[in-house]
């Protein structure tokens, strides 16, 4: 155990030392352009191997959805794999993979992401296939309906065969009062019951343009390199003067904070969990985003955090504690707190020892050695994420989609290294406000 810690820090060292050395060229060195018809390309170059990751985004997701519509913009995702005149349905995928690559699709509140793994010398036939159905997509009422079934069976295996699925689409639902992040990305089952081949059609004809979406590509190829073929593919196809993403509803005041509580006989342990609505990206202070994740690494990443260290090892309540953080966003971020309290402890035991070390760290702030532990943990991962192209494409694809800019992206690690411990405690004060927070407690049948 020793030696792993050592070497650990040993790695971390080095890598801080690399990311200093490599400081004045940014921390992926991106190149970007956008073409005549207003699609944005970023190429992040990445020499190492002859490999490239190819994505694009749509900046259009589960948020955008017409109301009465939910899961409209994930089943598209699913629709988008059956073919053009050019692509016998089903066979997208198994060209890429005869090819030697691999590729899928994601769908979250904010962006629908479309992705291929490549050899350096196969770009130009994913791009040629990715451009043709961004505008050339067929499917009629026999796929659809198909997919429709695909996407049922999804949501049953994935949220309502488990109580912790089903309890934590509820949870999500009720932190808002009106956007539309309360509502699934996969959908509502009686609204994706309902969607038909035109809800289908409309959606893919209002929002799948290429100025309604950003080209990312990583790995062995430079933007002079990657311009003719952005220009040959995509380039090509029209603008949609119709296109404009939608403006999210307003989330009104929160007033009163949230409680709830659901027992199962299938949940076989309690858990606890609160989420608050959090500043982000685009919403509340954006400046307050460095704070918010540095706070919730010192409250609650790791066996080192604040919650593992109170009330795992030191008051033993529970078996697990963490928190977490998400604001890159176009609306509302979240903050999210979460245990597992130890045999016999009680729930409300347990939530009192959270909200005991919530004030502490409003009232009393942060350490100078908690700071910099955290510091020195996301300047790392900055570093590693640099190994991977995949983790470097979907950054800034997502980023990108939620109103980021390519500068902002760049100095993440230098707003990081600026952040004081004032900082962090501003943002704990600001996050940490009951009435815009849910508190849940998932529990075996026995203990309701």
């Amino acid at each position: 155990m020793v030696l792993a810690r050592i070497l650990f820090a040993l790695a971390v060292v080095c890598a801080l030392t690399l990311f200093q050395n490599r400081a004045d060229a940014g921390l992926f060195n991106p190149e970007s352009f956008t073409l005549d018809n207003g699609m944005q390309v970023v190429v992040i170059p990445d020499h190492r191997a002859p490999v490239v990751v190819h994505m694009v985004w749509y900046k259009v997701g589960a948020a955008d959805e017409p109301p009465g519509k939910s899961g409209i913009a994930h089943f598209l995702e699913h629709l988008m794999f059956k073919g053009t005149d050019n692509i016998p349905p089903g066979e997208f995928s198994k060209i890429v993979a005869a090819n030697g690559g691999r590729d899928n699709a994601f769908t979250s509140q904010d962006y629908t992401a479309y992705f291929q793994t490549i050899a350096r010398d196969r770009l130009e036939l994913v791009m040629r296939m990715e451009s043709d159905r961004m505008v050339n997509l067929k499917f009629g009422e026999k796929d659809m309906l198909t997919e429709r079934d695909v996407v049922l069976s999804e949501r049953r295996q994935r949220t309502d065969s488990t109580p912790q699925g089903q309890f934590g689409e509820q949870v999500q639902a009720a932190l808002y009062l009106a956007h539309p992040y309360g509502i699934p990305i996969i959908g509502w089952e009686e609204e994706i019951k309902a969607l038909g081949l035109q809800d289908a059609l409309d959606f893919y004809g209002t929002f799948y343009a290429p100025n309604n979406a950003i080209l990312v590509v990583a790995g062995d190829i430079t933007a002079e390199e990657l311009r003719p073929l952005a220009e040959k593919y995509y380039g090509v196809i029209p603008a949609n003067p119709a296109v404009k993403q939608r403006d999210l509803p307003h989330e009104p005041p929160h007033r009163a904070a949230r409680r709830l509580s659901h027992s199962d006989p299938r949940v076989a342990e309690a858990s606890w969990q609160r989420m608050y609505v959090a500043d982000s990206a685009n919403w509340g202070d954006p400046e307050r985003m460095v704070g918010l994740q540095l706070l919730s690494d010192i409250l609650g990443a790791g066996s080192t955090s604040r919650l593992s260290r109170e009330l795992v090892v030191g008051q033993k309540l529970a078996v697990n504690a963490g928190a977490w953080y998400s604001g890159v966003s176009r609306g509302p971020g979240s903050f999210g707190i979460y245990a597992t309290p130890a045999r016999d402890v009680d729930l409300q035991a347990l939530e009192s020892a959270i909200d005991a070390e919530i004030v502490r760290i409003v009232r009393e702030g942060v350490t100078e050695t908690e700071l910099e532990r955290a510091k020195t943990g996301l300047l790392a991962d900055a570093v590693y994420m640099r190994d991977s192209l995949f983790s470097g494409a979907r950054i800034f694809g997502s980023a990108m989609v939620s109103g980021v800019s390519v500068e902002q992206i760049e100095s993440w690690p230098d707003r990081v290294r600026a952040a004081t411990a004032e900082d962090v405690r501003k943002a704990a004060e600001a996050v940490f406000r009951a009435e815009r927070s849910v508190t849940a407690t998932l529990t075996p049948k026995e203990q309701s």
